[in-house]
């Protein structure tokens, strides 16, 4: 057993473990020291992602059901930094609504854990093992608000189709073991390629199997329908544990599963994945128009920024050509990164708003803004803007980066539907504006002022600077995401 290779799965288990002892015996109302042993702990997991990232080398260990590659370390390591910035958000926010408990940094890091193992599973049981211990701590976090029927009734909503979907998963993956006699994705690989004796017919059920679990992880129409309610119904700071970290890991088992395991079939699964982002785009797109509620509002905006990744995924493989396959996966994970930390500044600001007895969720509740704090109103519009896709900020060069994965293909269908995303995304960029337009020049339906955490202020200062500065100078981040795709392909 080589047990250096899951060092920091060990480290995060015995952290959550520790965590869980803290708050047993601290009498602090304020959880300082649950909060502190946290970020802590989450601080020294990443360290050691990030470790093992600069070492720059591919391993496999545990008999083979984990690999260590820079991909899966730099994804997870993302994936704490997104949940340490969760945290932070999402500490004021709890402590007005008597919702700061323990367990909610518990659950957090096992989470966290689910995730980390996912990001370098090599085997599905690692990877279905790795999605319970993320799901069923997500699913428990969004009944955390027990004595609100809203939050309860989401909670009940997203276990029950979470549920449906891991059987899926769970399902494919068993008929792709059934006719390749392995669990193991490097061999699973392999034998599509090597063995010409295996039933086509039930390779190509699997993968429809595959692809709708992963569709609903990743929150792609028509396994879309879990998201809004989701995201509006649970307390934001649990909608953004939600929407943020996990992201990393939908996109970490995707590449895992599909590319590594299953590129000899990518003729299949790429059709699929250009359909679910189709329909992604244009549902996202257009239901975000009419939604009055901004949670709601951005969960419709994250079924279409999925369409964007998906189409990524789907750009690697021209006919039975890979060399494209790096730079369209490496778009596609830019994506990601810049999405969730564009996602983790929107939902922070959503909570920093928020006090006790208003929640600031809805559009109108931002109506002149501007006034009562023009830095807020300018964060916020950050963030709308690169949603959006507006130059200079990270959102616009992302989505240049799959587009332009798409145009190099050369081929006729990419290039149409490279047009079709943009024009998709002007479409979306109404309903974002709506927002700045409301923040600027609405008249304001408050005038009381906005005095909250400066801890919390300063943060949301500086993702908002780093969604501004990483668009023109993203180039050495698409670089780093290039690296890892091209060195995970490789082992």
């Amino acid at each position: 057993m080589n047990w250096p290779v899951i060092y920091p799965e060990i480290w995060l288990l015995l952290a959550a473990c520790g965590v869980l002892l803290v708050d047993l015996y601290s009498d602090d109302a304020g959880r300082r020291p649950t909060f502190w042993a946290s970020q802590i702990g989450i601080a020294v997991f990443v360290a050691l992602q990030l470790s093992d990232y600069l070492a720059g080398t591919a391993a496999y260990g545990m008999g083979g059901m984990v690999v260590i590659d820079p991909m899966g370390r730099l994804l997870a390591a993302f994936g704490g930094l997104a949940t340490m910035l969760t945290l932070a958000y999402a500490r004021p926010t709890l402590a007005a609504r008597e919702m700061l408990k323990g367990e909610f940094y518990t659950l957090a890091l096992f989470s966290l854990l689910g995730i980390s193992v996912m990001c370098s599973a090599n085997n599905f049981l690692v990877v279905y093992l790795g999605l319970e211990v993320m799901s069923l701590s997500l699913y428990a976090l969004g009944a955390l608000r027990r004595d609100h029927a809203v939050s309860t009734e989401a909670a009940m909503k997203y276990f029950v189709l979470g549920a449906l979907a891991s059987g899926f998963l769970l399902y494919g993956l068993s008929m792709m073991y059934g006719a390749t006699g392995t669990l193991e994705i490097t061999k699973v690989f392999e034998r599509i390629g090597a063995n010409h004796d295996i039933n086509q017919a039930v390779l190509v059920f699997a993968v429809v199997f595959i692809v709708a679990g992963l569709g609903f992880k990743l929150g792609a129409v028509p396994f879309h329908m879990w998201v809004p309610d989701v995201y509006q119904g649970v307390p934001t700071s649990v909608t953004l544990l939600i929407g943020g970290a996990p992201k990393f890991a939908a996109f970490a088992i995707t590449i895992r599963l599909l590319v590594e395991g299953m590129l000899g079939l990518a003729v299949q699964w790429q059709q699929m994945l250009l359909v679910l982002a189709v329909a992604s785009l244009a549902v996202g797109n257009l239901a975000a128009i009419a939604q009055t509620n901004l949670k709601r509002m951005l969960a419709y905006s994250t079924i279409a920024q999925t369409g964007f990744i998906l189409l990524g995924l789907a750009s690697g493989v021209v006919g039975t050509q890979t060399s494209a396959a790096g730079n369209a996966y490496s778009s596609a994970m830019f994506y990601v990164v810049s999405y969730v930390l564009t996602t983790l500044g929107t939902f922070g600001l959503i909570m920093y708003l928020s006090r006790q007895g208003f929640e600031s969720e809805q559009i109108e509740d931002f109506a002149g803004l501007s006034r009562r704090s023009p830095w807020v109103a300018g964060v916020m519009s950050i963030f709308m803007f690169s949603l959006a896709g507006v130059p200079p900020f990270i959102g616009f060069f992302a989505k240049l980066a799959v587009l332009q994965a798409m145009i190099v293909t050369n081929q006729p269908l990419y290039i149409d539907l490279a047009v079709v995303a943009v024009l998709f995304s002007l479409v979306g960029a109404y309903y974002y504006l709506r927002v700045v337009k409301v923040m600027w020049f609405d008249e304001p339906n408050q005038a009381s002022a906005i005095v909250r955490p400066q801890g919390v202020a300063l943060l949301l200062a500086l993702n908002g600077l780093a969604v501004l500065l990483l668009g023109p100078f993203s180039g050495g981040l698409l670089a780093m995401c290039r690296d890892a795709i091209v060195k995970a392909l490789a082992s």
